[in-house]
């Protein structure tokens, strides 16, 4: 079916209308010519802006429609205020389902102490839960979770606050009792929600210590059948690129872990945190990191790893160097591989980035939410370490490829709310132009996984997403500033989300 849009306004283009043919652009032009072009639906647009749709970089899509359809936690004021959240969802389940839940922040709150299993205990009458904090990397777990986990494994503590190994054991168990059809119902739940916003593609990071293998091979064949947003996969275990493939990833990496998370003081730092006697948790070597990169050259697929702290980006780069020792730096760089987060890079750290030709998966609502000189950046690290995170304009300007991501539902999915974070940097010397920004969450998601996308220009693939607009902005500034309505979401031409109300086609 051929489709004539008009009556909007292209970004890009001293355009009103475009035509979308096969699943791609096929005309871009004004009203006049318009008017002579043959069409099979015309669709007015009344003004929306057009652009090309987003793509998430960075997400866990059975987490996020959890969150989405369940208990979320995220941005309740108090500790207080998360236990009467637990007690009231608690009511809503049998007594022998588990409790899962996501997003609490105890540094957000007044009485800045985490969650306990008593607090669990008391909220949810005895039963298993999990309720893992905003970043992912620890949990609180009631006794009745508690007493499954190793007492011998790091991470572990009496409390029921878990990390790294406990963690990982506690959230294996609390998602192996969601069934099936829960996790097919989370997983359209986000791919809706991303539709909704103007999201055409998403990169889901599973692993086997994320939600193991069905969720995994689940979401990548619900979303070959199902229409919504494109879903590119990319599978965290270590020396496993050959099954990385077999599974249908396109790249072993993701949430490969070479660190955890600031928020839990698990980042592998090269000095203490200034509120925990603690370097963090490394978890890989760079000898570990150089075989796995040679396997995934062996394999054609991309790598990538999950490294925040400056001594596990170090180490990553540090592993990716000793590869180039064997294939060629050539052979490297053309592999399209991946940091995720790289929030503490310094500028050695950066130049081999950018030498190495690595992308930057980056998550600019990270800032937005934790950045600052009173956040929790800066309670971790001190004000002036914090300062140096996330420096995306130190990427950019080096020739580092950034691609934009949630990593929900550590941040909410939220493409616009990216943009305007990254231009908004607290950080004033880290801040992106709005231009790159935009780019950051559209073109370069399509190329860090050689697909075309992320353009508006004839033969392009009509990846798009239409905005609505209540006056005339006369930059981008102006228009994302307001937190544009998504009107219309296409994917290849074929519209995966129309808000309610829209009038299609026109007669």
């Amino acid at each position: 079916m051929t489709t004539l849009y008009r009556n909007g306004r292209v970004y890009g283009h001293p355009a009103t209308a475009l035509l979308v043919s096969d699943g791609r652009i096929g005309w871009i032009g004004d009203e006049t010519g318009a008017a002579g072009l043959a069409a099979d639906r015309t669709v007015e647009l009344a003004g929306a802006l057009v652009l090309p749709a987003f793509v998430d970089g960075h997400v866990h899509a059975t987490a996020t429609g959890l969150a989405l359809t369940g208990l979320d936690l995220t941005g309740l004021p108090s500790h207080s205020a998360v236990l009467l959240a637990i007690r009231a969802y608690a009511d809503t389940l049998p007594v022998s389902a588990v409790l899962l839940g996501h997003g609490w922040d105890e540094s957000r709150w007044p009485e800045r102490r985490a969650l306990t299993a008593a607090d669990l205990d008391a909220a949810a009458g005895g039963r298993q839960v999990y309720l893992s904090r905003t970043d992912v990397h620890s949990a609180a777990v009631s006794t009745a979770l508690l007493r499954e986990i190793d007492a011998d494994s790091a991470g572990f503590s009496s409390t029921g606050h878990l990390s790294v190994d406990a963690h990982h054991q506690a959230r294996a168990i609390a998602y192996a009792s969601v069934t099936a059809a829960q996790r097919a119902g989370a997983q359209r739940a986000t791919r809706r929600h991303a539709a909704s916003l103007g999201i055409a593609a998403l990169h889901e990071c599973g692993g086997p210590a994320i939600a193991g293998e069905d969720d995994f091979t689940g979401l990548l064949r619900l979303a070959a059948t199902e229409p919504g947003p494109l879903v590119t996969g990319y599978w965290g275990e270590l020396r496993a690129a050959r099954k990385a493939v077999e599974l249908g990833a396109h790249g072993a990496g993701g949430d490969l872990f070479a660190d955890g998370a600031l928020g839990s003081h698990t980042a592998a730092l090269a000095s203490p945190y200034v509120d925990s006697a603690t370097k963090g948790h490394a978890y890989l070597s760079a000898v570990e990191i150089r075989d796995h990169v040679l396997g995934c050259v062996a394999a054609g697929v991309p790598a990538g790893f999950h490294a925040i702290g400056e001594a596990a980006v170090d180490t990553v780069l540090a592993g990716f160097h000793a590869a180039t020792g064997q294939v060629g730096a050539a052979v490297i760089r053309a592999g399209r591989h991946r940091i995720e987060h790289a929030e503490m890079m310094s500028p050695a750290a950066i130049r081999l980035t950018a030498e190495l030709g690595l992308t930057a998966s980056v998550q600019p609502a990270f800032d937005a939410a934790w950045g600052g000189p009173d956040g929790m950046y800066a309670e971790r690290l001190g004000a002036e370490r914090a300062a140096t995170l996330n420096p995306f304009a130190g990427l950019h300007s080096a020739g580092v490829r950034l691609v934009f991501g949630s990593d929900s539902p550590v941040t909410p999915i939220d493409p616009w709310a990216g943009v305007r974070a990254a231009a908004a940097h607290r950080t004033s010397e880290h801040r992106l132009d709005w231009r790159t920004a935009l780019d950051a969450h559209t073109r370069t998601g399509w190329e860090c996984v050689g697909e075309p996308g992320g353009v508006l220009a004839v033969g392009a693939p009509a990846h798009l997403a239409m905005f609505e607009t209540d006056d005339d902005p006369r930059t981008l500034v102006e228009f994302a500033a307001k937190a544009p309505t998504c009107l219309r979401t296409l994917v290849h031409g074929a519209e995966i989300f129309v808000r309610e109300g829209q009038v299609d086609p026109l007669p």
